[in-house]
């Protein structure tokens, strides 16, 4: 049973001939910054693992060593992506390595997590999530763990970063494919309508300033009909100054109290039990939207307003379809051209290295349109897939 309070230690007690790091972790069973379902509970699997090999006397080797050290390079060399991510990458049965993605995360979005082995193998890998607490002071905050299937799902209650560390077991490795995903976690209220119907937005100003937009306006065609996005229990129905007529949902699973207002009319009555799609109401402008087209102001409360944007609008642009090309994965192949080693997956991040014609590097992960390679000299960075042909040396 993982202690409820937060617990404070060290990661890793690095020998003196190591470099000495410092990572702090707490272990929740019931993270307040985040929504994690039980199955996804941090879990200290990684440590357990490495007091195995303490017990077998395997870190007093060179290859024991090794692996205590490529547990802290996730935190010190951060592959920083965008969501939604996904790529497929090779990982080394002979020297110790661990990865780390770097991400951010926007409150109302869920981020679904799957690795997958490429080759059918029983290669373990240990999957921790972490948020960021303090970059400058390396401190970081064990949230989750992936089950036994390589999955890890959870839903962030703030705007933050977060860190996933991959590690396999010692002397284990091969092909993977990662997707990490970010979705909405409520449907879109109007039915047939998306992002485009959306034309004021939370914090617009509102009475000449006086006060704020505590929603979004979706504008569709008088009747259309409202959906409820989650499933949730109707806690008010009825008619309520600016907003008209108007209907109040309780998402009971995320403890939001979800507004819809300016009906036409109201289909549901209060203390129903709705599903997602359910037609709760009718578009329409009652209220103080009487002199407006026909619009649904949808607002989501818990403490205060919420902006509800990224709760009902998935992040663009999504990839295509991502099948795993691993004919590149752990090959030297030559440029096939000058290309800039770049620190991210973008061509305005910071060159790491000026490549040229024909110069070698080793692929270490191909995605949709970049490769992570390392260079001749050592330095780990991103080209465009462009850049390498498929021949090698």
């Amino acid at each position: 049973m993982i202690n409820q309070k937060p617990v404070k230690h060290v990661l890793w007690h690095m020998s003196t001939k190591l470099s000495f790091f410092l990572i702090t972790i707490v272990l929740l069973s019931g993270c307040k910054e985040e929504k994690v379902p039980k199955r996804f509970y941090p879990r200290n699997d990684h440590e357990a693992y490495l007091h195995s090999l303490r017990q077998a006397n395997l870190l007093n080797t060179a290859l024991g060593e090794d692996w205590l050290k490529a547990a802290e390079k996730p935190f010190e060399n951060q592959i920083k992506v965008r969501l939604p991510y996904q790529e497929a990458f090779v990982i080394s049965n002979t020297t110790p390595d661990a990865l780390g993605y770097r991400f951010d995360v926007k409150r109302g979005q869920r981020i679904l997590v799957e690795l997958q082995l490429l080759v059918e193998d029983t290669t373990r890998v240990f999957i921790d999530l972490f948020r960021v607490e303090n970059d400058s002071l390396n401190e970081f905050r064990q949230v989750a763990s992936a089950d036994s299937s390589f999955q890890l799902a959870f839903e962030p209650r703030k705007d933050a970063s977060y860190l996933l560390r991959l590690q396999p077991e010692l002397l284990r490795g091969g092909d993977f494919s990662i997707s990490i995903e970010n979705v909405p976690t409520l449907d879109f209220p109007v039915a047939g309508k998306n992002k485009r119907a959306i034309q004021s937005f939370f914090g617009d100003p509102r009475d000449g300033g006086r006060r704020e937009h505590h929603g979004v306006d979706i504008f569709a065609k008088r009747h259309t009909p409202i959906i409820a996005p989650v499933k949730a229990t109707v806690r008010f129905v009825g008619t309520r100054g600016l907003g008209g007529k108007v209907v109040w949902l309780y998402d009971q699973k995320r403890g939001n109290h979800l507004y819809f207002a300016h009906l036409q009319e109201q289909l549901v009555e209060r203390y129903q039990t709705v599903n997602p799609g359910d037609t709760i109401g009718t578009v329409g402008n009652t209220g103080n939207a009487r002199r407006t087209p026909p619009h649904l102001h949808f607002g989501i409360y818990r403490n205060g307003p919420i902006d509800p944007y990224n709760f009902i609008v998935p992040e663009y642009p999504r990839p295509p379809v991502f099948v795993p090309d691993t004919s590149l994965l752990g090959r030297q192949v030559l440029l096939a051209k000058n290309a800039f080693l770049k620190s991210e997956m973008n061509q305005r991040s910071t060159n790491l290295d000026t490549l040229k014609l024909n110069d070698q590097v080793e692929v270490i992960a191909v995605n949709h349109r970049y490769v992570r390679v390392k260079s001749n000299n050592g330095t780990l960075g991103f080209l465009r897939k462009n850049d390498i042909p498929r021949t090698t040396p």
